[in-house]
């Protein structure tokens, strides 16, 4: 069941996407020089089960990811605390690249902004991220702050979301929204289940900036509508759950069908609500796994429609919130369509949608 949230049409004011920026952190390895260290990892248990777990590995349609450690230290012992460290340190100097990389892009000052809002899911920092973005790059005192910690995958359409409602009754201001992951930081050595194995060989670590406009000067492309759609008593179905060793992924198998089940209900309301269908529009598609892809292509038909969601993917893996904004950097520099369609899901269980127009 969709949970609706009509934006004002007679009270017509552009949101822009004004530009996008996307950096990963300095470590990273392919799939095969990986697999050694999933052997050590997983040596002395049964060979089926180390076999099993390099199929995973070299399925998940990844062939890099990047992380903010070197991945010999990915699958080392570590304290929560020491995790934890490591994730505050990189998450910081990696939003603030983002944010600086895109304020250059947009020819923006860092004063400009009116708005922030920090994403990220897979640590904890109190104060948030954007307290010391505020001193480092000397946005302004008054600046209004939203820290979006625990949707999940779904953080980066979400703080797209609670961007464009504050720009819609705010005229000609400017919002960033930065999301920013470390998920090898949440990698538990002594678990050998397949939420935790799927959880290594799928994600990566990364970060983007969205910069957007109520400015009616501003170019780029704009968000036109926006809904959130609720999975019910779906909410074991993914999450971390906290542990004396960190954050110990929640990850159900049956996640993929349960995306497919609801896709039409998803996506042809919201499409028909704004005069539109499935032909009309691009896909800027969360690349969450290579079965939620396919699940995909099968509903909307055309395999072409995903290529840019697979290639994120392919080139860095599943960097939670951040990763449908780098396909949304992708798709700024070549759009396919006049609209296009975002789309992610996150715990909850729930997905996030916008419709962009180009």
């Amino acid at each position: 069941m969709g949970i609706p949230l009509p934006l004002d049409h007679q009270e017509h004011m552009s949101i822009r996407i004004k530009t996008v920026a996307t950096a990963t952190p300095p470590h990273s390895r392919t799939t095969p020089a990986i697999l050694p260290l999933v052997d050590a990892w997983m040596h002395g248990r049964e060979e089926r089960e180390i076999a099993k777990a390099k199929k995973i590995f070299e399925g998940a349609g990844v062939q890099r990811r990047f992380s903010i450690m070197d991945p010999q230290a990915v699958f080392t012992a570590g304290s929560f605390g020491e995790k934890n460290d490591l994730y505050t340190v990189a998450v910081t100097d990696l939003s603030e690249k983002v944010l600086s990389n895109a304020l250059s892009q947009a020819n923006w000052k860092p004063s400009d902004l009116d708005y922030i809002i920090t994403v990220s899911c897979t640590g904890f920092m109190i104060p948030s991220v954007d307290a010391t973005l505020i001193n480092h790059l000397g946005l302004r005192g008054d600046v209004i702050r939203l820290p979006v910690t625990e949707m999940g995958c779904a953080g980066g359409v979400s703080g797209l979301i609670y961007a464009a409602d504050f720009l819609r009754h705010n005229p000609g201001k400017k919002a960033a929204v930065i999301a920013a992951e470390a998920p090898t930081a949440t990698f538990q050595l002594d678990d050998f289940s397949m939420a935790n194995i799927v959880s290594a060989a799928l994600f990566g670590d990364g970060a983007a900036c969205v910069l957007l406009s109520s400015d009616e000067s501003e170019t780029g492309p704009e968000i036109i509508d926006r809904n959130m759609y609720h999975f019910f008593d779906s909410e074991h179905m993914m999450g971390f759950h906290l542990t004396d060793g960190g954050l110990k992924m929640v990850l159900d198998v049956e996640v993929p069908d349960k995306i497919e089940t609801h896709l039409a209900a998803i996506i042809d309301p919201f499409l028909a609500g704004n005069g539109l269908d499935q032909a009309d529009v691009s896909l800027v598609f969360h690349p969450g796994g290579r079965k939620i892809i396919m699940a995909a292509q099968d509903f909307f038909g055309d395999a072409d429609a995903l290529d840019d969601t697979r290639a994120v993917l392919r080139d860095f893996g599943n960097m939670s919130s951040a990763t449908v904004l780098f396909v949304l950097a992708r798709m700024m520099e070549r759009p396919t369509r006049e609209y296009g369609l975002m789309l992610s899901f996150g715990p909850g269980f729930s997905a996030q949608t916008i419709l962009l127009k180009w």
